[in-house]
């Protein structure tokens, strides 16, 4: 590691006004749009607080009223009081007390992060810093100073270090954690320090933010008399008219990597911060005003240690705000340094232009329009510079405001931005481009798109959304996007999986997907506990020709083990089984080779997922399919498998074709009765309590169809050579019991589920030489080992094999509810699509299992692509007017009828207290009265909160909300007593678990007494 080494902005987003991410912004600068508006009502009454302009020209801003402005305009970015509190586990009442720039940097973190092309998962647990500017803590001041109202939620929901420990904290990152204010360079104060964290290895990744919002007419007040603010709300920067700072307000994040790190993983690179530096103005002509000298040593210091000069920088984002004193001395001290430069001008500009003044958040609202332009290859243009301000004399300080977008040439470019704050500190940053990356994709690479969100209203905006996004994104880039979905957009509960093999396809999917959404499940998310996943093994009569080809051709995985398979079967085959499978000849359909065909895409199969992660607890077969299972449970080598299965398929290939197989719609007893006097028929399967399969002589198989269609019993003649385990196997039974007497006789590694004996090996029982030969002749068990399968608590079962068989006698034999899930590793039917692989690893996903998707993607293809970051449900609203204190009024959050009100006054906590009780006292069961109560202390909409839920990680039941949860249970059931509350964090992890621990500890299962008033409820 180089002392400075360079930082790489791998991931950002923002609000700014006029703009809602970062697509919008770039879109305003480049349009020259002007951002600014009224004071929205929301904010205060802008007639109220403004005075009209001096009648006399000579008036000086002290002649205008106290508290009074001079502007009813300024930069307000769209619906700040929305937030999505369910996203990030958050109580809605604790959500309405929250300072609302929490709110937004906790959304615009997880979306910059998802730009980064990480999960913000991902990054839980790790060293990853979080650095936040901030200026305005105007929320504390709306209600910190009303004294009633104050509960611990307003303490925890205030205060500038809140901002970037609420990050920390709900995305669990570990790293360093602070907040910054140096008045307006803030944002770019904390730039720095994280750009320093980095480098001094004190974390990996970064997230460098800054934040703003304008509650309150108070600043306003300040500049107007202090004779700083602009009358028509808008700062003019090194323009003829300026007169003065416009406010604005914003949010933006940054995520920063070590260049070395981010080039080393792939990832996309918006541009790179060569050097950052800080320092302060010290004594000048006072502690408001700008020191000329102070920002050019930083800028020269910056420049230097950069090893640049004015030579090399092409564009710099100015602080710019618009005042004549502020502009004259920056133009002054970037001159000195500019003045002398050897080639043409450079372009000058400021954001603050297009929307005004967003102080803590005005330093990388800055950077991060410096940051797009390297990225776009395009500086914006300047607003005002039509009317530039001759006494700066910028031509002559080989400065020049740009009147159209100024394109930037190949090559490396450097751009600068400045950051002064008003108390002195001033901060400078050096950019670069980024490093030309190129990355191929295969053209015709199939790929599975994941899309998940937190309910199934979101999942459906969040799938138009990427459906939008990929309808314009180049075709040769497929497999990256979707391999970029699988990483960054598959963590979510509510799931949505879409295989294609071209982008028009993956388009018209993912909006057929969202269609459906509503229905989509929700995955279980750990509440049953770990996985459980069983792997069942189909039977002879699932292959077909060129069965799983779509395997070998899309699963890199699959196709490695089924050549290593092959390789182990050609010496006692003869042939190559998986040349003949992949061709489609018909030879592979005689017993001789289909045994050993089914065997070698099952290995394969089972091979290729528990790579990817989806490892089986437990193995269950039926017939051939028990080698196949006895592998994976390490019971049986491949070798000694491919050896055995290919003798026995060649065995009973050089029986008579003389026999069938019939299944019929009965019961095995009902089917035993039938065989009486039949020696050479059989029962040959049961799978299921009215799914039996006769196998035997066709002379005497016939004679027992007739029968049984005479009594208009189901029926159905099965395609087979030979009648599979029926008498007329006994023939080469001792033969393959010597075959198999070297075969190791070891304890399998698994659980196995033998369909010999209809339940699950138990002790010391091993799959030996005995077993194999009487597994020719026995009856395949499969509904009785079934069945103990699934009784025995498996959360999943894979069926491994050409074809769905199983997969639907599995489903009759679940008990009532049962909720095991089943799926099936190929297509129903024989003509799999091209990418049967990629359906199997989205449906293994959606039913919450988690794949190792790389296993999909050939190494070209495992390159991250920008993808639209999550769109939150923005229903909840909560806000306060800072009108005045003697208006102000807190609205609560905007949640569906039901649900109580977190701001409503009553009762106990004032401010923060839900609605009385009913006047008929509270519910009559444990259930419903806990259920109202954790509404009540949540702030939880009642139809929405369900016994599975869980009060951390869903209804945002922090120690705070517990110990008022515990005080209102007591207060509701005072037969309990005082409950201890190391017994309730124990028995708090579900809603259902809460309600079991009361339940237990009232006697004999008394209802709760109704207290006599409906304060009991607090």
């Amino acid at each position: 590691m180089t002392e400075r080494e360079p930082i790489a902005v791998v991931g950002l987003d923002c609000r700014f006004p006029g703009a809602r991410d970062a697509q919008e912004y770039w879109s305003l600068l480049m349009d020259g749009r002007d951002g600014t508006e009224r004071v929205p009502e929301q904010r205060w009454d802008a007639d109220r607080y403004h005075a009209p302009p001096p009648a006399s020209p000579q008036s000086t801003h002290e002649a205008r009223p106290p508290g009074r402005t001079n502007t009813v305009r300024g930069g307000f970015i769209a619906d700040p009081d929305a937030f999505d509190p369910a996203f990030f586990g958050i109580a809605p009442r604790e959500a309405a007390a929250m300072d609302p720039q929490q709110r937004l940097l906790l959304q615009c973190s997880w979306r910059a992060i998802e730009d980064a092309t990480l999960a913000p998962q991902e990054l839980a647990g790790t060293e990853t810093g979080v650095f936040v500017g901030v200026m305005a803590n105007e929320w504390a001041y709306l209600h910190l100073t009303d004294y009633d109202r104050i509960t611990a939620r307003y303490g925890s929901g205030n205060g500038y270090f809140m901002g970037a420990n609420r990050v920390s904290y709900h995305l669990d990152l570990r790293g360093p954690s602070l907040a910054v204010d140096t008045a307006c360079s803030s944002s770019l104060v904390a730039v720095h320090l994280a750009v320093n964290s980095l480098r001094a290895r004190e974390c990996d990744h970064a997230l460098a933010a800054g934040t703003n919002l304008i509650m309150t007419p108070v600043i306003n007040i300040f500049y107007a008399q202090a004779g700083l603010s602009a009358p028509d709300g808008r700062c003019k920067p090194f323009s003829a008219a300026a007169d003065g700072i416009g406010r604005a307000e914003g949010v933006a994040v940054l995520v920063l990597r070590r260049l070395s790190d981010a080039l080393a993983d792939r990832q996309p690179v918006y541009a790179v911060l060569q050097e950052t530096g800080i320092n302060q103005d010290g004594r000048s002509n006072g502690i408001t005003a700008p020191n000329r000298w102070a920002q050019q040593q930083l800028i020269e210091s910056v420049w230097r240690r950069a090893g640049l000069t004015a030579d090399d920088i092409r564009f710099v984002e100015a602080h710019g705000t618009g005042t004549l004193l502020g502009d004259f001395i920056e133009a002054q001290a970037l001159g000195e340094l500019t003045g002398g430069r050897s080639g043409g001008s450079v372009a000058l500009g400021s954001v603050k232009s297009n929307f005004g003044h967003a102080e803590g958040a005005a330093g990388i609202a800055g950077l991060v329009k410096a940051v797009l332009a390297l990225h776009h290859r395009t500086v914006p243009p300047s607003r005002f510079a039509d009317d530039e301000n001759p006494k700066l004399d910028l031509a002559g300080r080989r400065l020049s405001l740009l009147k159209s977008p100024l394109r930037l040439p190949s090559g490396t470019v450097h751009a600068a931005v400045s950051s002064f704050g008003m108390g002195g500190s001033n901060a400078h940053a050096v950019l670069a481009t980024a490093p030309r990356a190129v990355h191929r994709s295969r053209h015709t690479a199939p790929g599975v798109f994941t899309v998940s969100a937190r309910t199934p209203e979101r999942l459906r905006a969040n799938l138009l959304a990427q459906a939008d996004a990929l309808s314009r994104r180049p075709e040769n880039q497929l497999a990256q996007l979707c391999w970029t979905s699988n990483r960054v957009k598959s963590r979510l509960p509510h799931r949505a999986a879409v295989a294609a093999a071209d982008l028009p396809t993956l388009v018209a999917e993912l909006r057929a997907a969202a269609e459906r959404a509503g229905a989509s499940r929700k995955v279980d998310g750990g509440r049953r506990g770990a996985p459980s996943v069983a792997f069942a093994f189909t039977g002879q009569g699932a292959q077909h020709p060129r069965m799983t080809a779509s395997w070998y051709r899309s699963c890199p995985s699959y196709a490695r083990h089924l050549d290593e398979i092959d390789q182990l079967l050609a010496p006692h085959t003869g042939v190559s089984v998986r040349d003949l499978v992949l061709d489609g000849d018909a030879e592979a359909d005689r017993a001789r080779l289909a045994q050993p065909a089914l065997f070698a895409v099952q290995y394969a199969m089972a091979a290729a997922l528990d790579e990817a992660g989806i490892s089986p607890s437990s193995v269950i077969g039926h017939s051939i399919g028990e080698f196949a299972a006895a592998c994976t449970a390490g019971a049986l080598d491949a070798a000694d498998a491919a050896r055995l299965v290919a003798r026995r398929g060649a065995l009973m290939d050089k029986l008579p074709e003389d026999g069938g197989m019939l299944a019929v719609g009965l019961a095995a007893t009902e089917v035993e009765p039938l065989l009486s006097g039949r020696e050479r028929l059989g029962v040959a399967a049961v799978n299921g309590p009215h799914a039996t399969v006769i196998a035997g002589d066709a002379d005497q198989l016939a004679a027992v169809e007739k029968e049984l269609a005479e009594r208009e019993v189901s029926l159905r003649r099965l395609s087979v050579s030979h009648a599979f385990h029926s008498p007329l196997m006994r023939p080469v039974v001792e033969e393959f019991r010597r075959e198999c007497a070297d075969v190791s006789d070891r304890r399998p590694a698994l659980q196995v589920y033998s369909t010999v004996y209809g339940r699950a090996l138990t002790g010391e029982e091993t799959l030996d030489a005995a077993y194999w030969a009487r597994q020719i002749t026995e009856p395949v068990r499969f509904a009785e080992a079934a069945g103990a399968l699934l009784a025995d608590g498996v959360t999943h079962v894979v069926e491994i094999g050409p074809r769905a068989v199983l997969t639907p006698l599995l489903a009759r034999l679940r008990a009532d509810g049962d909720h095991t899930v089943s799926l099936h590793s190929a297509h129903p039917g024989e003509h799999a699509p091209a990418h049967r692989p990629q359906q199997l690893f989205g449906e293994l996903w959606c039913a919450g299992l988690t794949p190792d998707w790389s296993l999909l993607y050939a190494e070209a293809d495992r390159v991250p692509r920008r993808l639209p970051p999550y769109l939150f449900d923005d229903s909840f609203r909560s806000w306060r007017s800072g009108g005045a204190p003697e208006r102000a009024e807190a609205s609560a959050p905007t949640v569906p009828p039901g649900a109580d009100s977190p701001a409503v006054p009553s009762g106990a906590d004032r401010g923060e207290s839900c609605p009385p009780a009913p006047a008929a006292g509270l519910p009559d069961s444990v259930a419903a009265l806990t259920h109202q109560l954790v509404c009540r202390v949540g702030g939880h909409d009642p139809q929405r909160v369900h016994d599975h839920d869980r009060l951390h990680e869903d209804l945002g039941f922090d120690s705070i909300r517990v110990m008022e949860l515990k005080t209102r249970i007591e207060d509701a059931l005072p037969q309990l007593g005082p409950l201890p509350i190391e017994d309730l964090l124990a028995n708090l992890r579900t809603v259902a678990d809460l309600v079991g621990h009361l339940r237990g500890r009232l006697a004999d299962g008394a209802a709760p007494a109704a207290p006599a008033t409906s304060e009991g409820t607090r």
